[in-house]
């Protein structure tokens, strides 16, 4: 058997519903297809991919380890396609949050002003590298260290922290916080793509309990609802004003580095000169390497 487009799509499906009934809905296909499709693709790879052991699926170690490389392959086939049938390759640029904070609209309007010929289309995508590691994107605004393997960065800037408050807060009347201000209060973590851990804290001074979230839109309700507070960067202050919402300087903590980050390989060709945008806009050096 020959492993084909509609294999992958079919685990990929598989892989974002976590079943076979609504991936068989999405693809427009009976379930005994999409097992059947599923089973092929295992078979031909000599791996499993899904554990059907339990009543709700999940992927395996190597099931997780695939989805990432099919979706990277099924979009490159898209893009492709697409280019073939329109003149314009848009460039892709996600972040998981805060884009390039303040310097967001000018990056997106010089880029508009030099390659009007290519659409810079700016994706938010809740992801830990905001969809880059596994192709919905072409490059990413990334903040904190980038671990992620295939990726290659440059540092761009970086960015103070700061704490998000309910406006009527009493801490929310300072100038400046520290650390220890917070340990009496409850924490909300970005789990999904926040870089804000208890790690932060010393061990004997962390915040008494912690809520998590998903998102930034689910991070400020939380805050403005008052459940909780939360510890960000100045970007998130200057892209999510919020009338109920007060952000304070948070003093006895590092800056947080924001990177452009795109994958180690064949890519969209005006990836560099995105990224000499970038550094131009947000005011990184230009001599430092890429990494």
């Amino acid at each position: 058997m020959t492993v084909e487009l509609r294999h992958f799509r079919c685990f990929l499906a598989i892989a974002d519903t976590l079943s076979v009934t609504r991936a068989a809905e999405r693809l427009h296909l009976t379930q005994p297809a999409v097992s059947r499709t599923l089973r092929q693709l295992e078979q031909e790879l000599g791996v499993r991919l899904v554990d059907r052991s339990t009543h709700h699926l999940a992927l395996t170690p190597d099931g997780l380890s695939f989805r990432d490389q099919a979706a990277i392959a099924v979009t490159a086939f898209d893009r492709a396609l697409g280019q073939a049938r329109r003149a314009a390759w848009p460039l892709r640029l996600g972040h998981a949050w805060s884009a390039a904070g303040t310097y967001t609209t000018a990056l997106l309007r010089r880029w508009h002003e030099e390659h009007p010929d290519t659409p810079l289309e700016l994706l938010r995508i809740d992801d830990r590298t905001a969809g880059l590691a596994r192709g919905d994107v072409d490059a990413a605004l990334l903040r904190g260290e980038v671990r992620t393997p295939g990726l290659l960065t440059e540092r761009l800037t970086t960015e103070p922290r700061v704490v998000g408050l309910p406006a009527d807060d009493p801490l929310a009347r300072r100038s400046v916080l520290s650390l220890a201000d917070l340990a009496d209060r409850t924490l909300a973590l970005n789990s999904v793509s926040g870089i804000t851990t208890l790690d932060l804290w010393p061990t004997a001074a962390r915040p008494a309990s912690t809520i998590t979230i998903g998102n930034t839109d689910d991070w400020i309700a939380a805050i403005t609802g008052g459940r909780a507070v939360g510890v960000t960067t100045s970007a998130t202050a200057g892209m999510h004003p919020h009338p109920a919402m007060a952000y304070v300087p948070l003093a006895d903590t590092p800056p947080v580095p924001v990177v452009i980050a795109w994958r180690d390989g064949p890519g969209h060709p005006r990836i560099p000169d995105l990224i000499r945008l970038a550094r131009e806009a947000l005011g990184g050096p230009d001599d430092e390497p890429p990494r």
